[in-house]
């Protein structure tokens, strides 16, 4: 087919190799604009547009698709360039851009969304991290034909996959990544005879978007919970506590951690947050319900440590707190 290929991270680029490898042909790429970032802040092409600049595929990059809108210039130009690019299907991945009906309505086959998540279930911007955090054990690649809601549209294709205890944002990311690439291709495939299923009623979850202020760790919280959010914000936003040393306060950031049983009535009895012990094995520390062992953390301008190497460095004592 003839496509328009909407989206931006390293999610959606990865789908739009596959599609390009199973033959299809990417007419067009829609792509957030680009942005600052790293050390000296300076504009960076998202991967979606990196990609199609080195295959030769046109990028459009509108501030906005709403001819009603903040940028009606943008959206007006957009829109020529959409309806010349003559494309049987827009495939979207993770784009950032709510897409407005007549976008919905411009190609003949429609518009497919590529989802992180079994839908209903992480409806909404961030359905890998939430996943992790709610502890769930399956999740996987819904293809969606979409429509005006926010990931409401009938389902077309859907592949599942397992999450794993000790999976991260960061490696079920990259799995479902592959896995969307296989997904929307076989949907393709077989696009004129796949039935559209509507969403169930029950089961409807939103993963909202990951903010900054999630990043404080609260020791009142189970130790299972902090473990799981740990994995569930790596790599962004990373969770942080305060520690005191003879410096100042620093924020360090946790990004491996296993939930253990307080069995001592004395580890049972501790203050959330108390150092129970700290060795070359971990860092733990007691929480509202059970303890939670650290391996793997960063101080300000550091490196991410193995537990060991972390208290050569920042040497942490039993009944020390870290709290603010």
């Amino acid at each position: 087919m003839r496509l328009i290929f909407a989206g931006t991270p390293e999610f959606a680029q990865v789908a739009m190799a596959a599609l390009q490898a199973a033959g299809h042909e990417i007419v067009l790429a829609l792509t957030q604009p680009d942005r600052p970032a790293g050390r000296g802040m300076k504009l960076q092409a998202s991967p979606v547009k990196q990609w199609a600049l080195d295959h030769q595929v046109p990028v459009a990059q509108p501030r906005s698709l709403r001819l009603d809108g903040k940028y009606p210039d943008d959206a007006a130009a957009a829109r020529q360039t959409l309806l010349a690019a003559q494309a049987d299907a827009m495939v979207v991945a993770a784009y950032g851009l709510i897409l407005p009906q007549w976008v919905l309505d411009l190609p003949p086959k429609g518009c497919l969304n590529i989802h992180a998540s079994l839908l209903p279930r992480w409806r909404g911007a961030a359905p890998i991290h939430r996943a992790i955090e709610a502890g769930d054990t399956q999740t996987g690649i819904t293809i969606m034909q979409m429509d005006a809601g926010l990931d409401t549209g009938d389902m077309l294709w859907v592949l599942s996959c397992a999450v794993g205890p000790e999976d991260s944002t960061v490696v079920l990311h990259d799995r479902l990544a592959d896995l969307g690439g296989q997904a929307i291709v076989q949907a393709l495939g077989a696009l004129d005879s796949l039935p559209r299923q509507p969403q169930p009623p029950e089961g409807v979850t939103y993963a909202h978007k990951i903010d900054k202020s999630e990043a404080a760790l609260d020791w009142a919280l189970s130790a299972e919970v902090l473990a799981r959010r740990i994995r569930a914000f790596d790599p962004f936003p990373g969770m942080t506590v305060p520690l005191t040393t003879a410096s100042g306060v620093e924020t360090i950031k946790l990004w491996q951690a296993t939930a253990e049983t307080a069995a001592q009535a004395a580890v049972q009895n501790a203050t959330p947050g108390t150092v129970l012990s700290a060795d070359a094995s971990g860092v733990r520390v007691a929480c509202g319900q059970g303890q939670l062992c650290l391996t793997q953390l960063q101080r300000p301008g550091g490196k991410r440590l193995c537990a060991a190497d972390f208290l050569r460095g920042c040497p942490l004592q039993p009944g020390q707190r870290l709290v603010a």
